[in-house]
């Protein structure tokens, strides 16, 4: 099974990525938080400085493009060729509310007879393969039958599924009926996405799926990082997420001036990285409350002692 790292923006940018697989490792490829291209055909410095090859040595990256522009994303796709990616992901799954008003990511999903005018031009003219993101509708999950049928005409090298609708953002259930769907009707090779948090999910989607060679997992490696490894006992793995999220914060020292912009990066990863631990709300509390990394330091250090 391919275990693959889904982008989460904000959070899972190269400084993460490298320190990740430095600790954890146990993934077969990260796709990028995406990028969006400025008149011109240019990205932003940032986004570029993210998917720079040589910001992931040792890692397999497959960068990710969010527009409803079809020469935008082929210009972003040559951008990607020309640092020598083979492939490109296309955006139709996240479901902000300021990327939905501007039809992007799921929001391009309530216009399906545009979506195929999309895809027939990126098919002609993109450089490298394209994969694709998405969800399984805008409102009712029975849209995806409609979309499922767009994205069978043409050669998609991968489509990743997560079976919940935009409105159901990250809570609503999750639609298997409709993945069961997919498996026996799509033309392309499929990966599932979607609240996969402990090994034995994993075997259940192996187990349920045969013919389903990847799954994607996002908030998971937050919240119990390198959980796809059974290589570590418990002593282990408690002081290996010590041992990472230090080394996180020296990463981010070096990289952002002054307390404040770390303190955030770390506060945003114990959000999820809390429910790893007992009593991790309690403590997390009190990290939230954290102004100096003095403070910082020391809460984690009663946490590192006493915490399981």
């Amino acid at each position: 099974m391919n275990i693959y790292f889904a982008p989460l923006e904000g959070i899972t940018g190269y400084l993460f990525r490298q320190v990740y697989e430095r600790h954890f490792g146990g993934v077969d490829r990260y796709y990028a938080p995406f990028v969006t291209m400025r008149d011109g055909g240019f990205m932003k410095k940032k986004e570029k400085r993210d998917v720079l090859p040589e910001n992931n040595p040792g890692i397999c990256l497959i960068p990710q493009v969010m527009t409803n522009h079809a020469e935008s994303f082929c210009q972003a796709a040559r951008h990607m060729e020309q640092m020598g990616y083979r492939q490109v992901n296309l955006n139709l799954g996240c479901p902000s509310g300021t990327v939905v008003s501007k039809n992007r990511g799921a929001g391009f999903l309530r216009a399906p007879q545009d979506l195929d005018r999309f895809f027939e031009s990126i098919f002609e003219h993109c450089p490298i393969d394209i994969s694709v993101k998405t969800r399984i509708g805008f409102y009712e999950e029975e849209e995806f039958f409609e979309l499922l049928k767009i994205y069978n005409r043409y050669p998609i090298c991968e489509l990743i599924i997560h079976p919940r609708t935009r409105e159901d953002l990250y809570k609503g259930t999750i639609h298997r009926k409709i993945f069961d769907y997919a498996v026996e009707h799509s033309k392309n090779p499929l990966c599932y996405n979607g609240d996969l948090q402990r090994p034995e999910d994993i075997s259940e989607i192996k187990k349920a799926y045969p013919s389903v060679q990847s799954v994607m997992i996002g908030r998971g490696f937050l919240m119990h990082p390198g959980f796809v490894r059974d290589d570590w006992d418990d002593r282990e793995y408690h002081q290996k997420i010590f041992s990472f999220m230090e080394d996180l914060r020296e990463v981010y020292k070096e990289n952002f001036s002054g307390d404040t912009p770390v303190l955030f990066k770390m506060k945003e990863i114990w959000a999820f990285l809390k429910d790893s631990f007992d009593e991790g709300e309690d403590w997390f509390k009190k990290i939230k409350k954290t102004k100096k990394m003095s403070e910082y330091q020391a809460i984690l250090m009663g946490m590192r002692e006493s915490c399981r």
